[in-house]
């Protein structure tokens, strides 16, 4: 009984930003759905060897795996669409009533989120870690089990790629 509730407390906290995650890497709604039941079907397996402290980092590095094991195994496939809306730019979305405003800014999201999709998989998953997740270096390092300064070098080189890509993009008010 007290493992179900821990269980169903770590999935309620977690469930959004794991499925969050695995969206931006696959690209791929129900890939995405898929990962994140495979993830906690994982949890649920292993509760009782997991430090609850850790579960976290333990979760999202699972998502990392398995995420990257589904984009290996459909890497000839077409990729369906995918939003950064509820995650960052469009939060404040509400107060948008100019209808050209709104072109714009679904313009600029929708470019972002080209820019992004395009990164390799290791500068994406340390950026959208950091950006859109709000991770810490040391959460991204134990979660993806690469050292902090690689972290640090592969936000860096993330940034100067989308920086590059976007260079050309123009958002006029």
């Amino acid at each position: 009984m007290l493992k179900q509730i821990k269980y169903n407390s770590l999935i309620k906290q977690l469930k959004n930003k794991i499925f969050s995650y695995a969206l931006f890497m696959v690209n791929n709604r129900m890939d995405a759905e898929d990962i994140t039941q495979e993830v906690f079907i994982k949890l649920w397996d292993n509760f009782e060897n997991i430090n609850l402290t850790k579960a976290k980092s333990w979760l999202l590095s699972s998502t990392h795996n398995l995420s990257i094991d589904y984009i290996r195994k459909r890497k000839n496939k077409t990729r369906d669409t995918m939003d950064i809306s509820e995650n960052s730019i469009s939060k404040e979305q509400n107060f948008l009533a100019d209808p050209e405003i709104s072109y714009k800014r679904n313009l600029l999201k929708d470019r972002i989120n080209s820019s992004i999709k395009k990164l390799p998989d290791n500068l994406k998953s340390v950026f959208v870690l950091y950006e859109i997740e709000g991770f810490k270096y040391k959460e991204i390092s134990k979660t993806l089990n690469v050292p902090i300064n690689s972290v640090k070098v592969y936000l860096l080189r993330a940034r100067k790629k989308l920086q590059e890509d976007l260079k050309e993009f123009r958002y006029e008010n």
